[in-house]
């Protein structure tokens, strides 16, 4: 495993622990909805949006390191690279904008709605929303880590069938060599 890759795993395990931390919320928000899931999630919800500069610029650092390491894995440009690496960019980038489209203006309605638009029910809903594109960057980030599990186990089925085959040639061209003589 060289570092883009290690790049690439880093960054997506951070955020599905980030995420997971969530879910223990999330879960609650949307399958067992009552108030004591209510309140737990404004405060949550709260504490999350009201974090220090230095863990958003965390996230965000993360965030690029991810991005960083698939836009250099697909650089190379060989099959493995379009069909994983590729693919693994696209759910990367769905992620990033479910963040940037759901998860900001959701936590904004949360924690700072707009006077007399946003009621305690839009407050709920948002949360609820929030809990969903959670559960969807779940998923996104799974399939990365499948796709890039997927990678290296062709990568070494790969190796193990060219070992093989020049393993035949060389025996291959042993017999020619005794036909000859």
């Amino acid at each position: 495993m060289g570092f883009r890759q290690a790049a690439v795993l880093t960054s997506v395990c951070f955020f599905l622990g980030v995420l997971f931390i969530c879910l223990n919320v999330d879960y609650r928000l949307l399958f067992h909805l009552n108030q004591q899931a209510v309140e737990d999630g404004f405060q949550f919800y709260t504490t999350f949006y009201n974090a220090p500069p230095a863990i958003k610029a965390m996230l965000y650092g993360m965030g690029g390191v991810g991005m960083i390491g698939l836009l250099s894995k697909v650089t190379q440009w060989d099959e493995s690279a379009m069909f994983f690496d590729g693919s693994s960019l696209a759910a990367y980038m769905f992620s990033i904008a479910l963040y940037f489209t759901v998860t900001i203006p959701s936590a904004q309605t949360i924690v700072d709605p707009v006077p007399d638009v946003d009621t305690r029910e839009d407050q709920i809903e948002a949360m609820r929303v929030l809990s969903a594109s959670n559960t969807i960057a779940i998923v996104l980030l799974g399939g990365i880590l499948a796709l890039q599990a997927g990678q290296e186990y062709a990568r070494r089925i790969e190796r193990r069938e060219m070992a093989k085959l020049a393993e035949l040639e060389g025996e291959g061209s042993t017999l020619e060599v005794k036909k000859d003589q």
